[in-house]
């Protein structure tokens, strides 16, 4: 099982690597900016040789980046531009990095079959500008508040279906995000039938990546409320499932939970990879 979570760059790239190994984890996830802001100080060849180094010794397996909160590449002029800008630059930190998936949020427009063809368009720009990059941008789901595209299987293939480079490009699933845009996963049952649909819409085959997430919100609320692993409205028996479906083998596990302290005084991250570890573990019917 690859699993991890998303972790500070707080010192430097590679310590966040440093952390994920601290925590038992052979994934990570990580910022390679702030995210919240559009000007970034250039990749030094150092931290660059430094996070490989310390990748190669921590034998961190799989790295997931994520894309700044700002970009939207359904936008309008402005900000469309700067995000097609500010996703190239780090597709190419990644690909320096070594860094195999760019995790980026589709966008928002009000007008959804333009958003649509506005972020393919914006993909094709992007994939085009690093041709012998490495890495994959992965659409994450999205809860669907607003003018949100990616909340619908069918909204994400449809991006996918209009892309120049479509094997460059694959899925995160955020199980928060397509709960609340409607997608259960509360029993084994329910959590089989969402993957089936995602099969069926997208190809599992195209999934690169998921975020264990509960919800504090119910099911098709439209609010993305991130929950501890079993604390929300999804629950253990829906992550049991999730996490023991021999088609998701292989592919990272990044907790996105709240972070903080337990009242038990342990770290929420090792909390809730412990949980999960709990529950990849049970036999099924259990």
């Amino acid at each position: 099982m690859l699993l991890g979570a998303h972790v500070s760059i707080a010192g430097g790239l590679d310590r966040a690597l440093l952390s994920a190994a601290g925590y038992g984890f052979n994934a990570v996830a990580l910022f390679l900016r702030n995210q919240v802001q559009w000007r970034c100080r250039p990749l030094a060849q150092d931290a660059v040789a430094k996070f490989r180094r310390t990748r190669r010794r921590t034998g961190i397996a799989a790295v997931v980046a994520h894309g700044s909160y700002l970009v939207n590449l359904a936008g309008f002029a402005r900000v469309r531009r700067r995000s097609i800008t500010a996703t190239i630059e780090d597709l190419d930190r990644c690909g320096r990095l070594g860094i195999e998936h760019l995790v980026i949020h589709p966008g928002s427009r009000p007008d959804a079959d333009k958003g649509i063809a506005l972020i393919a368009e914006a993909l094709d720009e992007i994939l085009a500008s690093c041709p012998r990059r490495r890495p994959k941008i992965l659409l994450e789901t999205t809860a669907g508040a607003g003018n949100t595209l990616g909340r619908s299987f069918e909204q994400i293939a449809a991006i996918l279906a209009r892309v120049a480079r479509p094997r460059r490009l694959g899925v995160c699933l955020d199980t928060c995000h397509a709960f609340a845009a409607g997608y259960d996963f509360r029993t084994p049952a329910a959590c089989r039938n969402t993957l089936e649909s995602f099969d069926r819409v997208i190809g599992l085959d195209r999934l690169h990546a998921v975020h264990l997430n509960d919800s504090l919100r119910p099911l098709g609320s439209r609010v993305d409320r991130h929950a501890h692993i079993g604390r929300g409205e999804i629950g253990l028996r829906g992550f049991g499932a999730l996490v023991r479906d021999a088609r998701l083998h292989g592919v990272p596990m990044i907790l996105e939970t709240p972070k903080g302290t337990a009242p038990d005084g342990r770290d929420w991250d090792a909390v809730n990879a412990e949980t999960i570890r709990r529950l990849a573990k049970r036999r099924r019917g259990r």
